[in-house]
């Protein structure tokens, strides 16, 4: 009898032992995983360069991206997109390059024009960016275009005049779309052009929407009451709400992958160059900084899957 508990206690002992070191090992991959989910532009070596972060503001530097910014994710979390700047900023061309800086490719070569602002698609087989340029009568051109994740086949969206824009889990595209008047607003519509909905109606700069990870709410910013703010609405423009209440411009709102929380990049320091991000709860309480001298931050869309 004694002998049969022994051998229990033994077997009891190597089970737990064996579940420890599997526990520790996923947790160890989890917070690995979980680390770096932030990205986001600094001047902080001088030039804009691209860093990853996590909500307690420790960066890694991962590639210098001198005269560019406004990163993207890739859905697997894999790549940025970006845009970087040439012939003395006059081209602005889109990038897409791994989250470690390595293979770097250009993807867009139209001379003085500004393409921006990418976005992936759901199922990261295409991005969709804004083109901006004036023409030779000096008249502004804002542009949707869309082209396959490796810059090849890039179409012009007819029927969208705007920027920023952004992909919807269900793959219908959220941007703000130009007025001559230079006011805007936000706007949503299918990839194949039709049913184009204004969701905001303001005479005011309203920009940089995003879209919750449940599909369900729109983020962005506006100068509606004075100044740039973050407001949220949901996916068909009702329940319009600010969020944030400062006296300097808050820019670029970034849903965190469970959609409970939301970065974003104030202006602060003097002559409000300087840049910090904060991060918030989806209903605009508990706001803190997180990272001193960043701007333009995305939250990785899909983390997890």
């Amino acid at each position: 009898m004694k002998t049969n508990n022994l051998k229990q206690a033994r077997i009891v002992f190597i089970l737990t032992f064996l579940f420890g070191v599997i526990a520790s090992g996923q947790e160890s991959e989890n917070s690995k995983s979980t680390l770096y989910t932030i990205a986001y532009t600094s001047k902080e070596t001088g030039n804009v360069e691209i860093y990853s972060g996590n909500v307690e503001g420790k960066p890694t530097i991962k590639r210098t991206n001198q005269n560019g910014g406004y990163v993207a994710w890739s859905p697997d979390g894999k790549q940025f997109a970006f845009y970087g700047k040439y012939d003395d900023r006059k081209t602005w061309s889109i990038h897409t390059m791994n989250i470690d800086g390595t293979n770097r490719k250009r993807l867009t070569y139209a001379k003085n024009k500004w393409d921006n602002a990418p976005d992936w698609s759901p199922d990261g087989k295409k991005i969709v960016f804004a083109r901006e340029y004036k023409d030779s009568k000096g008249v502004w051109h804002p542009e949707i275009w869309i082209m396959n994740s490796d810059g090849s086949e890039q179409t012009q969206i007819k029927s969208l005049k705007g920027s920023n824009p952004y992909f919807t889990p269900d793959g219908s595209i959220v941007f703000s779309w130009e007025f001559e008047d230079k006011s805007s607003a936000i706007s949503i519509a299918d990839i194949d052009e039709k049913n184009i909905t204004h969701l905001t109606h303001n005479s005011a700069k309203e920009w940089h929407p995003e879209v919750s990870p449940d599909g369900r709410q729109i983020a962005f910013m506006s100068d509606r009451d004075g100044n740039f703010e973050i407001y949220v609405m949901d996916i068909d423009g009702s329940n319009q709400k600010r969020l944030t209440y400062n006296d300097v411009d808050d820019w670029y709102p970034s849903w965190s992958p469970d959609g409970s929380q939301l970065i974003f990049s104030t202006a602060t320091g003097e002559k409000r160059k300087d840049r910090t991000i904060y991060i918030m709860n989806a209903d605009g309480s508990s706001i803190r900084p997180i990272i001193e001298g960043g701007s333009q931050a995305a939250w990785l869309k899909y983390l997890g899957k």
